[in-house]
């Protein structure tokens, strides 16, 4: 197996150099991410469960995707890439924001990550990668929010923290298709 390495970074986003993937997250350092966020013609947001194979986090329902870009790679097309080897899909992505966060995601593992976030808008239904997602579904702002103040367990950790930020982004911001 191909050894993965995230990019470390600092509180400024600049490259600092690389960790293995693991490694980078038994040590709690900051490094580089991205999150995507999919939303349909009715203003439904796209969830995907992940696998119940993942390293951490199994089975629970996170943003459309989610990963690290690759050394010399561009945090876009990071994601354009993720998503359609996750999800299957091409979608138009742009960048609304960017924050840090540290999150214990279990098993010794910590997510403290300089997190881009995009979103995209689509129809499309996804045709998912079985080795990293579960299933999917299409769910209404309001009722993924109850539903995640109801059932925080059943959602990754990040996603709570970025969903909260998305929904004050689009909130505060007009965003084509969502307005």
């Amino acid at each position: 197996m191909e050894i993965e390495n995230v990019v470390l970074v600092d509180s400024e986003d600049n490259a600092t150099g690389l960790m293995e993937k693991m490694e980078a997250h038994r040590q709690a350092v900051l490094h580089r991410a991205f999150s995507v966020f999919l939303f349909n013609d009715k203003k439904e947001f796209l969830l995907q469960r992940r696998a119940l194979t993942k390293y951490h986090s199994p089975g629970l329902w996170t943003n459309t995707c989610c990963s690290h870009p690759r050394s010399g790679e561009t945090t876009l097309a990071a994601a354009y890439r993720r998503l359609s080897e996750e999800m299957g899909m091409t979608v138009e992505l742009n960048e609304i924001f960017s924050f840090i966060y540290k999150a214990d995601v279990g098993q010794g593992l910590t997510e403290h990550e300089f997190d881009h976030v995009f979103v995209g808008f689509s129809n499309i239904h996804p045709e998912i990668n079985s080795d990293e997602v579960d299933s999917w579904k299409y769910m209404n702002m309001a009722d993924l929010q109850q539903d995640m103040i109801q059932n925080p367990e059943e959602y990754t950790v990040w996603f709570r923290i970025a969903f909260e930020r998305v929904v004050a982004f689009l909130l505060n911001h007009k965003v084509e298709g969502l307005s």
